[in-house]
């Protein structure tokens, strides 16, 4: 560790800010390399949008319950971390899709809604025949070389498939994962491997069979851990501090600024830090308030940071009634924007998916996670009427007639920034930023650079992680 500033305070040769999934995923890596980093986080506990909350008696997620198997980013922290064995798959019932034509079961091979057979018999009971055969040209369509890169993740799509594939596929899947219109999201961001399939395979089809995997049914793509994915957040921090780190919980940051003695001083509601370096895994408007007093050259970390944000509100009901037993929309349901009627745009039922939570529940008790906002212009109700619209909602889209007196209990969470929408160009933006960032001793990590997802958050926190560790064990310390 570097000298000790005047008065006692040590100087950190990294500063964490932040103490979400990509902070602690950096800090274990850096802390694992014997430099020993502080993480300050504001909340008054560490893991950000990997949260938990208790309804009903139940002790549930309260915000991200699984991972995509297809970024390995995940399952190699969880390896790391020792948890391997408690890495369970969702039930093999499947998801549904609701669209403006009705509602079915997802395509058991497709990728982001992408189909892998567009003529299969799950597609065409979905796009139709019209549909179906629109989205043939896929195969038979030349791949133009920069086809998909930059660009939106719904340019592509209606490019090479057609709008039925896009409205009744594709939008639901990006509106479930993302709040977002396929036409706003950077493919690069939430479809790194897109582009590069596509030329490789010559058809989207074929890459959304690759990058999918063979077999399965659509939901299978992802995983959680026995007892919530919540519980990698104790794990993850344990590790930190096993390893020499340390993390600290309610400590707001209010300022960045260079210091006359070289490297940065960080100024809290705890006092003032100093460090060689700083991370910053802050939601993107505290990192670009943050970044803005740095006066980065070449770059505006706020014009970066800037992208449009999708807020959340995620309502967990616990409801006694056996007839959910039956799982009738299998592991839940996405909804289409342009469907009328409920106002979720997603349902998860949660003890159809995980069986380890229907054992931990009992008979008769359900899980049901209904998640609302597409978007900033989409006003709710307030959190007193959010249950009664999700039970509603509920009924309307498992189809099951559910008595106001089958609620045992309910939660509202609301998460403000946890979805930022990445706009094309984002991922050729951020790596300017960086490339101006790095000279100063600063790195930016977490889902503002990163893009949705744990897959995308881990991977990229553990690839700034080591690019730091190079940096920071071949120079020596300011001071």
């Amino acid at each position: 560790m570097a000298p000790d500033l005047p008065g006692g305070r040590p100087r950190n040769p990294v500063l964490v800010l932040g103490g979400g999934i990509g902070g602690l995923t950096v800090a274990l890596d850096l802390a694992r390399a014997g430099l020993r980093p502080l993480v300050l986080e504001a909340g008054a506990v560490p893991g950000g949008v990997v949260s938990s909350h208790t309804v009903g008696g139940l002790t549930l997620d309260a915000g991200a319950e699984s991972f995509a198997v297809g970024r390995p980013a995940t399952a190699a922290l969880i390896d790391d971390l020792g948890l391997t064995d408690r890495v369970v798959s969702p039930s093999p019932v499947g998801a549904w899709v609701r669209h403006a034509g009705g509602a079915a079961p997802l395509p058991a091979l497709a990728y982001l809604g992408i189909p892998g057979h567009p003529w299969a018999a799950d597609v065409r009971r979905i796009i139709g025949l019209p549909g179906s055969f629109r989205a043939l040209l896929d195969r038979v369509r030349p791949v133009r070389a920069a086809e998909g890169s930059p660009g939106s993740l719904g340019a592509l799509v209606r490019q090479r498939m057609g709008r039925r594939v896009l409205d009744r596929l594709v939008e639901p899947v990006a509106g479930g994962v993302y709040a977002a219109d396929p036409d706003t999201l950077d493919l690069g961001i939430v479809a790194p491997g897109l582009p590069a399939a596509l030329r490789r395979t010559g058809s989207l089809a074929a890459a959304a069979r690759e990058l999918r995997g063979a077999g399965g049914r659509p939901g299978s793509a992802v995983a959680s851990l026995i007892g919530g994915l919540h519980t990698l957040v104790p794990a993850l921090v344990d590790g930190v501090t096993a390893a020499g780190g340390m993390v600290r919980t309610g400590v707001r940051v209010d300022a960045l600024s260079a210091s006359t003695a070289g490297g940065w001083l960080v100024a809290t509601d705890a006092g003032e830090f100093r460090a060689d370096r700083v991370v910053l895994a802050l939601p993107a408007p505290a990192s670009a308030q943050l970044l803005a007093a740095a006066r980065l050259p070449a770059v505006s970390a706020v014009d970066v940071l800037a992208q449009p944000v999708s807020p959340v509100a995620l309502v967990t009901l616990v409801i006694d009634d056996a007839r959910l037993d039956a799982a009738p929309r299998g592991t839940g349901i996405l909804v289409s924007a342009r469907v009328r009627g409920p106002r979720a745009k997603a349902l998860t039922h949660a003890t159809a998916k995980w069986p380890w939570l229907a054992a931990t529940a009992g008979p008769g008790r359900h899980v049901l996670r209904l998640s609302y906002g597409r978007g900033p212009a989409d006003r709710l109700p307030g959190d007193a009427d959010l249950p009664g619209l999700a039970l509603a909602d509920a009924v309307d889209l498992l189809g099951v007639p559910l008595p106001a007196g089958a609620l045992v209990d309910a939660d509202v969470v609301h998460w403000d920034a946890a979805l930022p929408v990445p706009r094309p160009g984002h991922a050729d933006t951020v790596a300017t930023l960086r490339t101006a960032a790095a000279p100063a001793g600063l790195t930016v990590v977490g889902s503002a650079v990163a893009g949705t997802g744990l897959g995308a958050v881990i991977g990229d926190a553990r690839a700034q992680a080591r690019t730091l560790i190079d940096v920071v064990s071949s120079t020596p310390a300011a001071g």
